[in-house]
């Protein structure tokens, strides 16, 4: 018995899908796109941005965590053997992840942001009224100083690294050069999707543009009243924003000042004229009751890295949003 011939439009669709199927056998295989290690979220939100559509790049310092007291872990190790490329700001910053970088990511392209050229980088205020850092390291010496005395950002092999403030994400400016640079690296590691990075960094810049012009407004009513910072972490985003940081206090969140700083600490706040104090999320509220006790001095709070914020490409925007808002609404109070 004779099979009934299949029907031409049958047999049109057959010979299509062959045909399709043998020009997709015969194209290259596309490259995989490059495994990206980013030290802080906030960076990371910057390439996550850049690479959307592609892939996604690894974030090290998750959650509330720090760079400051990061301690890495064996999945960390794992991810920095296999990278193509890490972004971190630096050994002023990361100082964890000096010797993961040598041991681990030997096949890994670095970009080191402090090195970019056409950065805005400032110089690190110590004496007067700002204070070295202090982040809660085991071992302080004294309050103000990282382990062994040594300054924030410092490498623990006696060299003196305070010299420039390593925040540079919290001016925008600064984050479009951040984008820029990070768009091109990929464009020559990925030369496949060399076009979708530079778009999408093209997108983000003009994100940028707007969310810069969007701070101005938020901050111009407020950029005259003075304020007091628990630490040093903002200066990149007072500038950008003409703000009035009058100083720094610098206290750990896991120790009680003494009787004596407490004292010291108030008299500098009144002696400032600050109208607001900030802390950071880390700062149980009570402490910072205390610090502005007998002030008149109001409170807020400041996250310079987004440690309560979901990771991701939304977190840079949402971040500094949120700062000017807490900025503006403690010193428009």
């Amino acid at each position: 018995m004779r099979r009934p011939a299949l029907s031409a439009t049958l047999a049109g669709t057959l010979a299509g899908a062959m045909a399709a199927l043998c020009l997709t056998a015969a194209l290259p295989a596309r490259a995989e796109a490059p495994k990206v290690v980013v030290s802080i979220k906030p960076i990371h939100s910057l390439v996550a941005s850049v690479m959307h559509g592609v892939g996604e790049p690894m974030l090290l310092v998750r959650g509330g965590a720090s760079p400051h007291s990061y301690a890495m872990k064996p999945s960390d190790a794992k991810a920095l053997s296999a990278a193509g490329l890490v972004v971190w700001v630096g050994p002023e910053l990361e100082g964890f992840l000096e010797k993961p970088l040598a041991a681990n990511a030997t096949r890994a392209r670095r970009l080191t942001l402090m090195e970019l050229k056409g950065l805005t980088l400032l110089e690190t205020r110590e004496g007067g009224a700002w204070e070295a850092h202090d982040h809660g390291h085991e071992g302080h010496g004294h309050e103000g100083h990282g382990p062994e005395g040594q300054a924030h950002g410092g490498h623990g092999d006696g060299e003196e690294h305070e010299e420039l403030n390593s925040h540079i994400w919290l001016d925008p400016a600064n984050a479009r050069a951040i984008v820029t640079a990070t768009a091109e690296t990929l464009a020559d590691a990925d030369p496949a999707d060399a076009e979708t990075y530079r778009s999408n960094a093209e997108r983000t810049i003009q994100a940028l543009d707007a969310l810069d012009r969007e701070l101005k407004a938020t901050l111009a009513p407020v950029k005259d009243r003075p304020f007091v910072v628990f630490h040093d972490a903002y200066q990149y985003f007072e500038a950008r924003y003409d703000l009035s940081a009058v100083g720094s206090i610098t206290v750990s969140p896991d120790r009680r000042p003494s009787a004596k700083r407490l004292s010291a600490i108030r008299a500098k706040i009144a002696g400032l004229g600050a109208a607001c104090v900030f802390a950071e999320p880390q700062f149980e509220p009570a402490l910072v009751q205390t610090v502005v006790e007998g002030t008149k001095a109001r409170t807020g709070v400041l996250d310079p890295e987004g440690a309560g914020l979901p990771e991701g490409e939304a977190l840079y925007p949402t971040l500094l949003r949120t700062l000017a808002a807490s900025l503006r609404g403690c010193l428009g109070a």
